[in-house]
């Protein structure tokens, strides 16, 4: 990448002056992105913090009024900015942000997935550690006030929700919570910290813990107005499916759509099933043969890590030069076991200075201790290179190209998750996907993301379900028997799976639906440019655009 550094923009300067106002009412967000902040702090999440934010995006939209756009970048900047600040503003009008609760991605969890960014090289990186959890009980109280008054308004999460992050809290106030193992470990060079530090972590932990035995009782008291109907209903939920793919898409036709690609995955499933057990064998039954195969499975977590490392690692060796155009930081990532174990896998980006890597976190259930490589080939390439590793970090990379809004604060689940599962495919093509085994997992996790399409829009827009799953009408307990024959994984981690997809209406299809954008996208732009098509340009192009909604990437493409 040899472009020349751009000259700033009246456009950039206001975006990236509303990053500053970003880090300093989130100290959160700034960890996140590795840029200066209240490291020894945490958000402001009471009714106050909410509404500071949503006047800042207020403030910041009106600046933008008055600026020209200077060329195509400032172009799809401020388109980017309107739409995905303006919704932001649409959800808090509506009182989404203060009603903030599900299983997998609301305070309840981000109050504790926060210190997982954290440097603990030093003894000042645990000093900043210990502050930072003595405010987890000011920024616990604040949420409690936001669910609270919410709450007098009539907003509470479904009860599944608030009974799962009671659970939840439950936990992280225990004795063998994160907070207190997370104390209990603290080194440097592999020395325990002085005494002094210690007994400091201590009593952060012990305020932290306190903090969550509190918040989970305030959820106890706010349980009984919790409604029993999870589905969210079509105006909040194509609220959502706009937030999380930055485009609008027929709901009714995309739910058609689901139904068909499940269909037709599951068809090439049978036909790999075919070449790894022999004509007629079930896909279960392959499946089952690949378990049993020993060089196919992992024992214990140290082994599942060095071996997300080196396939990580081999694949931006193979890739790097050849399909696509990777920047020397961006050829590093880190693979590692998270501290929690939820059961997810998930890639956090690299701080703006690249300092802190890219790195892929696998939440490993403590039942867990073994593991089928023919089954997470394909999630090393969701999140690493070419998906999400090589996707984030190339955006962090162009600073000669983007502001620090686009590059650092934008992301877009739809964007972010299609490319990943583009990204999967795209391995396919390229040949890495040879093997039938690795070939069969890829598809096992395509196929659970159509199920997701399915089931989302389903359940939460009533729609209805097909006879040979209940008839009627789209309910958790019709989609749990449909999701367990779509997807080949223990039934905790598919508890979790369901729980989430109700709890958080729009998150899960924007994956299968965003891929799908992408792909769109692709053959659109072949189809334009004919012969001068070339694949690798074209994701060249599409990459350093950034994380903006699909139908703003559409607009930087295909203008």
């Amino acid at each position: 990448m040899t472009d020349a550094p751009r000259t700033p923009t009246p456009t950039d300067v206001l975006a990236d002056e509303y990053v500053a106002t970003l880090t300093r009412l989130s100290p959160m967000l700034a960890t996140e992105m590795g840029l200066p902040g209240a490291e020894e702090s945490l958000d402001d999440l009471s009714p106050a913090g909410h509404q500071a934010m949503t006047d800042a995006g207020r403030a910041v939209l009106a600046d933008l009024d008055q600026v020209e756009p200077v060329d195509d970048v400032d172009r799809i900047t401020q388109h980017a900015m309107r739409e995905r600040i303006g919704l932001e503003i649409e959800l808090a009008e509506a009182g989404e942000d203060l009603a903030d609760l599900n299983v997998i991605a609301s305070p309840v969890q981000d109050l504790r997935d926060i210190f997982d960014l954290m440097p603990t090289d030093t003894p000042q990186d645990w000093e900043t550690i210990a502050a930072r959890m003595q405010a987890v009980p000011e920024a616990v109280a604040g949420y409690i006030d936001s669910l609270r008054y919410a709450a007098g308004r009539g907003q509470v999460a479904p009860i599944r929700q608030v009974e799962a992050c009671i659970t939840e809290a439950e936990g992280l106030a225990g004795e063998t919570s994160f907070w207190r193992t997370f104390a209990a470990g603290a080194s440097v060079d592999g020395k325990p910290v002085d005494k002094s530090l210690a007994a400091a972590l201590r009593e952060g932990a012990e305020a932290a813990a306190g903090a969550y035995a509190t918040l989970a009782e305030a959820l106890r008291e706010v349980a009984p107005q919790a409604p029993t109907e999870d589905a969210a209903g079509r105006e909040r939920y194509t609220r959502f499916s706009r937030l999380f793919l930055g485009a609008e898409v027929d709901l009714d036709e995309t739910y058609e759509w689901g139904l068909a690609e499940l269909a037709a995955i599951t068809a090439e499933q049978e036909a790999v099933a075919a070449q790894i057990s022999g004509p007629g064998a079930t896909v279960q039954q392959a499946m089952a043969d690949l378990d049993a195969d020993p060089a196919r499975r992992l024992h214990g977590t140290q082994a599942l890590q060095e071996w997300m490392q080196t396939t990580a690692d081999a694949a931006v060796a193979a890739l790097a030069g050849t399909h696509f155009d990777i920047p020397d930081p961006v050829r590093t990532i880190e693979c590692k076991i998270a501290p929690t174990t939820s059961g997810g896998i998930y890639y956090t980006g690299p701080s703006a200075d690249f300092s802190r890597p890219g790195r892929m976190w696998w939440a490993v259930p403590e039942e867990v201790t073994e593991f089928n490589t023919w089954r997470e080939t394909t999630t090393v390439y969701h999140e690493g290179v070419p998906g999400h590793h090589l996707q984030v970090g190339q955006t962090v990379y162009r600073a000669d190209l983007l502001n620090t809004w686009r590059r650092m604060a934008c992301w877009v689940s739809g964007h972010g998750e299609g490319w990943a599962l583009y990204a999967e495919r795209l391995m396919k093509d390229l040949g890495f996907l040879d093997d039938p085994g690795d070939l069969m997992g890829m598809l096992d996790g395509q196929r659970l993301r159509a199920a997701r399409v399915v089931i989302d829009i389903g359940v939460h827009l009533g729609k209805p379900c097909p006879a040979e799953w209940g008839g009627g009408t789209w309910d958790a307990q019709k989609a749990w028997p449909f999701l367990k024959a779509n997807a080949n994984m223990a039934d905790g981690f598919l508890r979790f799976e369901l729980n989430r997809y109700l709890g958080w209406p729009g998150q899960a299809p924007s994956y299968k639906v965003g891929q799908r954008l992408w792909e769109q996208l692709r053959e659109e732009t072949r189809a334009r440019e004919a012969a001068d098509f070339d694949l690798p340009a074209f994701h060249r192009r599409a990459l350093d655009v950034g994380s903006v909604g699909l139908d703003t990437l559409r607009a930087a493409l295909l203008p």
